[in-house]
């Protein structure tokens, strides 16, 4: 048995490195531990690098649409490798950096599987650690798919790891990684469908600019299939046929690739949770507001390991991070503040979102100032020919507080920031507007969405 620790966390993401390095830095002992390189999945395996990857769909998409307009995209494509190995130019060096940084703060980092023994210890590989605290920060993984042919299905860690990009690509589910995905490899030439089995894909996005965005989407090629569950999968000389069923009808695609967008799980199931004691489920372990274990005091979580109102984001897991750093090490109980936070699907253009979407600020009794604008024809999209963008601001009557805003466009996801701001401050909407903005830029619009 090692010595003790004061602190063991698991997970070397956003949320785990953030609480390591605040305990570390405090003077506490502190080891870490990850089974994968560390970084975790928004800066090795989700948002950071497929945004890179954006950048290369963006740049085709704003070339056609000025075609006509002083600019001929010609022969312009993508080189898949190229932006592959740019990607990875950033993707690389972060586990090295990132173990430096705790170690400079004294964090002992470890590698390997790790799995909790009793109450107050776990193992890596075999090796046995004892702490008096734990941070479970282990992040997700995609939920398990129950059809024939699961296993032939790729998830998004690989999609990003792809060294070439097959002509047909099918992507199952309609939420964030399908759609970005999807735009991402419609401008490198490829042929995307997205399967999903509900009526309405991006449920957590306001309705009307999500309709606005499969529009836009299907104008780049990428088909969408609604209403439609994954039969199976099965492989055919070199693709894949997957069979779908719509209502009562049942039809088959051929593909060259299937990829898992179909949501995700908290990474809990190989911890060995119950030999600590701890309650948890898919959504997370059960924790007080807190973020600490309902069932087991030594435990805390954070991130998509805990179960709590906040989203599934980075920045969240962050947040949750140190606030359960700064409860550990000062024995408090300080709950984290979600008020304000946006969240973006970054398809090109971006769709965005904070605060409370229309039904929800309805069903919570309160009389809402709906200011919707269709900004097709507003200076910031025309110099750049943007087809399809728009905004929708609700406003509480009583007090003229905005309450949620919902934004379709290109950079819309740099204004959305404006508008968490405000919702965070309780700003009333009119002290927004009377913000004097650098023009001509996208934020100068605001004023005019208000």
């Amino acid at each position: 048995m090692n010595e003790d620790y004061d602190l063991i966390v698991i997970g070397a993401g956003m949320a785990g490195v953030a609480a390591a390095n605040k305990c570390g830095a405090a003077g506490w002992r502190v080891a870490i531990v990850d089974a994968l390189p560390y970084g975790g999945t928004c800066a090795l395996r989700g948002c950071d690098p497929k945004k890179i990857l954006r950048r290369g769909a963006e740049i085709m998409d704003a070339a056609r649409l000025m075609q006509g307009k002083g600019i001929d995209p010609g022969d312009l494509s993508i080189n898949w490798a190229d932006l592959m190995a740019h990607k990875r130019g950033f993707t690389d060096p972060v586990p090295d950096k990132m173990e430096k940084g705790l170690s400079g703060n004294g964090v002992e980092t470890l590698h390997g599987a790790a799995r909790f023994t009793g109450s107050n210890t776990l193992e890596v590989d075999g090796t046995a650690y004892q702490s008096e605290r734990f941070l479970v920060a282990a992040g997700a993984m995609p939920r398990p798919l129950s059809f024939t042919g699961a296993d032939l299905v790729i998830d998004s860690t690989d999609f990003l790891n792809l060294e070439a990009l097959p002509n047909r690509v099918l992507f199952i589910g309609g939420g964030f990684v399908s759609f970005e995905f999807a735009h991402i490899a419609a401008r490198a030439g490829a042929n995307p469908i997205i399967v999903d089995r509900g009526a309405r894909p991006l449920r957590g996005f306001d309705p009307d600019l999500v309709e606005m965005l499969i529009d836009r989407s299907g104008g780049i090629g990428v088909d969408l299939m609604r209403e439609t569950e994954i039969v199976s999968v099965s492989e055919a000389s070199r693709a894949f046929t997957v069979e779908v069923k719509s209502g009562d009808e049942t039809r088959t695609i051929e593909t060259d690739l299937v990829v898992h967008g179909a949501g995700r799980v908290a990474a809990l199931a190989d911890l060995n949770l119950e030999a600590a004691g701890v309650d948890y489920s898919d959504k997370g372990i059960v924790v007080a507001p807190h973020l600490q274990s309902t069932t087991s005091s030594a435990v805390y979580a954070a991130g998509d390991s805990a179960d709590t109102d906040g989203m599934p984001l980075t920045p969240v897991a962050v947040i949750e991070g140190k606030v359960a750093a700064s409860n550990m090490l000062k024995d408090a109980q300080t709950v984290p503040d979600y008020a304000g936070i946006p969240t973006a699907v970054f398809t090109v253009p971006e769709l965005a979102r904070v605060g409370m979407l229309e039904s929800e600020a309805r069903d919570a009794g309160h009389d809402v100032d709906v200011r919707f604008t269709d900004t097709i024809g507003w200076y910031s999209n025309y110099r750049i020919g943007e087809t399809s963008a728009a905004a929708k601001i609700l406003v509480d009557r009583s007090n003229g507080k905005i309450l949620g805003a919902h934004l379709f466009g290109p950079e819309y996801g740099e204004l959305i920031n404006f508008f968490g701001l405000a919702i965070k401050l309780g700003l009333a909407a009119k002290q927004l507007k009377s913000m004097t903005a650098a023009y001509p830029s996208v934020g100068s619009d605001l004023g005019s969405l208000l």
